[in-house]
């Protein structure tokens, strides 16, 4: 009798003895196979028992710019804490990372996050110019990177179909594309004030130049001037001279979508050039801070950015509301939200979360966390949250895209300049 016989034989004598016994016979349809997990083209995360799942935090969280960066950083630690365990597992924020609202910064905070591959993705960065430098380094990695409030065109589209020079593979953002808010401040410059001419200054990093060239292409489309397009350099601070070419030109109104330090030595130093004497003065965002918004010189400065009228909007995930969340970091920090993009940090952390959950395995309590079926669940991302209806485009725009104008009209009431919205586009 062969081997192979042999058990066959055994096999029947065991299944006779059973029923003899008056026991049950196993069947195919009783045996549970064991789980298999075989990793993806971009290979996975493996979280041992008793680990934690690894994301971070990549925001401009020192200097002038983190009135921006700090309050993202805060949205996502809300987020984990709201979330609760995914897959079964606590998640971990590790070390908060700087980008340093830099290329060099975003490079750097992003080299140390992929020589961790128990890192599965990042939220962050806070500047457009960081993430650029960083992108390229996340996405080689296999890893996801969700910004909440890089706005340059240059890392997702033209909104036409075609991928920009900068964006990367696992690439995502909560914020709107800037092509949006350039054509948000022309129609007010153009319909809403009424004006003919328009100036603009940049400071040469991607969000600054791509905004204020969205801004140029779509006034020139309405039929407006663009008078003057320049540029000042990041650490300047005496802005007369290019105020002085500017002022040449006369325009009605100047668009300067920089950052502070340099924004701040703008508007001080405008009143004392001639033929800007009555100018109008529009900034973006990244001025829709507080220790812009608090200077003297800021009284009647319009400020174009995300609309932040969240209403009774929720998190399909986590159910927090707008006013609970805001209430929420008020009670633990002491103070409002300093930049307008917690909302957006809070709402890209948690499609992260669920998308880990989603495609997390666990083999014999081992998690196995695809790299590829993460940036597959997150483009297909829809869902809504504080900021309103979330849907990730094959580039990687999720965000909803409506934009206002506010008029800061008190320096020493801040809070009521960032709810006086004298202007709404909603494409």
């Amino acid at each position: 009798m062969t081997g192979l016989s042999r058990a066959r034989w055994l096999l029947a004598v065991s299944v006779m003895l059973v029923a003899a016994c008056g026991g049950s016979v196993p069947t195919d349809s009783d045996q549970t196979d064991p789980v298999e997990f075989e990793a993806g083209p971009l290979g996975a995360v493996v979280v041992a028992p008793g680990e934690q799942i690894h994301i971070r935090s990549l925001n401009s969280i020192s200097g002038d710019i983190a009135f921006l960066g700090i309050p993202n950083q805060r949205g996502v630690e809300m987020a984990i804490a709201d979330y609760g365990p995914v897959a079964g597992r606590e998640v971990s924020m590790g070390t908060p990372l700087d980008d340093l609202c830099s290329p060099e910064g975003g490079q750097s905070a992003a080299q140390a996050t992929v020589a961790d591959p128990s890192v599965v993705g990042v939220i962050g960065t806070t500047c457009s110019s960081a993430a650029a430098a960083a992108s390229p380094l996340i996405s080689d990695a296999g890893m996801v990177m969700i910004a909440p409030s890089n706005t340059s065109p240059a890392l997702t589209s033209d909104l036409a179909g075609n991928p920009s020079a900068s964006y990367h593979p696992g690439y995502y953002r909560t914020a709107h594309n800037d092509l949006f808010q350039g054509k948000a401040v022309a129609l007010f410059v153009r319909d809403h004030l009424g004006f003919d001419t328009a100036a603009a200054i940049h400071d040469g990093d991607p969000y600054t130049q791509g905004l204020a060239e969205a801004f140029k292409d779509a006034f020139e489309e309405l039929g407006g001037a663009v008078t003057a397009f320049t540029a000042v350099n990041k650490g300047d601070t005496d802005m007369i001279s290019v105020l002085t070419e500017v002022a040449a030109g006369r325009p009605q109104a100047l668009f300067f979508p920089v950052f502070m330090p340099e924004g701040a030595f703008i508007v001080q130093q405008v009143d004392g050039v001639t033929g800007l004497e009555d100018v109008t003065l529009i900034v973006s965002a990244a001025l829709l801070v507080d220790n812009f918004m608090e200077l003297p010189e800021s009284q009647g400065v319009y400020i174009s950015g995300p609309d932040l009228r969240f209403g009774d909007n929720r998190n399909s995930i986590t159910g927090r509301s707008a006013v609970e969340l805001l209430d929420a970091y008020e009670a633990a920090h002491g103070e409002a939200p300093s930049g307008g993009y917690l909302a957006h940090a809070y709402d890209a952390t948690t499609m992260l979360l669920r998308a880990i959950d989603q495609v997390a395995v666990d083999v014999d309590g081992t998690l196995h966390i695809d790299r590829a079926q993460v940036r597959d669940e997150l483009t297909r991302t829809s869902m809504d949250g504080i900021i309103g209806p979330i849907d990730c485009d094959q580039y990687g725009d999720c965000g909803t895209q409506r934009l206002t104008v506010l008029y800061n009209t008190d320096p020493r009431n801040i809070e009521a300049g960032k709810n006086n919205v004298v202007f709404e586009y909603a494409p």
